[in-house]
């Protein structure tokens, strides 16, 4: 199970880097939005193996 949350967490990294490298094709108000999508789904993903890991043994 813990294989399944690496690969989720990875996923979730992973797609973060491409809100940020796609945030600046964006008009105004929604280059903002995606890049702050980005810093979420990045905290997301770091949050996945240290804090849900352990519950799923």
């Amino acid at each position: 199970m813990k294989i399944v949350l690496f690969v989720v967490a990875a996923v979730l990294f992973v797609g973060s880097f491409l809100m940020f490298g796609y945030a600046d094709q964006f008009p105004e108000p929604m280059n903002f939005i995606l890049f702050l999508g980005g810093i979420l789904v990045a905290s997301l993903a770091l949050m996945i193996p240290f804090h849900l890991a352990d519950k799923f043994d």
